[in-house]
């Protein structure tokens, strides 16, 4: 009888815990002042004015960063290229890769379209 009590009694701790661990609490991004009643006064007319509503601070704008212009075509020495397994020399820049063209020794921003040329085959 007390062992069935205590699983009971443990199964709704865990149960409890787990519950109220799964809430989660995510701040606004805005500062707000909620109150039923803002007062305010004005000192230079000696007025008293009373709003019913939520005063929300403004955010400023947010201004994106202009995007960096990603070159389609670079001319790397191929001392600074690196081999890959299967022979042909590549170029990473700006986490993009380049792959060296046997036509004309320039090195090209990946494309899907290189699996099937011929400039771009293994050596």
């Amino acid at each position: 009888m007390i062992f069935r009590k205590s699983i009971l009694l443990i199964s709704v701790f865990c149960f409890a815990m787990i519950y109220g661990c799964s809430k989660k609490n995510v701040p606004s991004r805005t500062t707000e002042v909620s109150a039923a009643t803002v007062t305010v006064i004005d000192t230079t007319k000696a007025a008293v004015i009373t709003t019913d509503s939520v005063v929300v601070a403004k955010k400023a704008p947010v201004k994106k960063k202009p995007k960096e212009s990603i070159p389609k075509v670079i001319a790397v020495s191929d001392n600074a290229a690196k081999k890959s397994v299967d022979g042909r020399l590549y170029y990473d820049l700006q986490g993009h890769r380049y792959w060296r063209s046997n036509k004309d020794g320039k090195y090209y921003l990946y494309d899907k379209s290189m699996n099937n040329d011929p400039d771009f085959k293994k050596p």
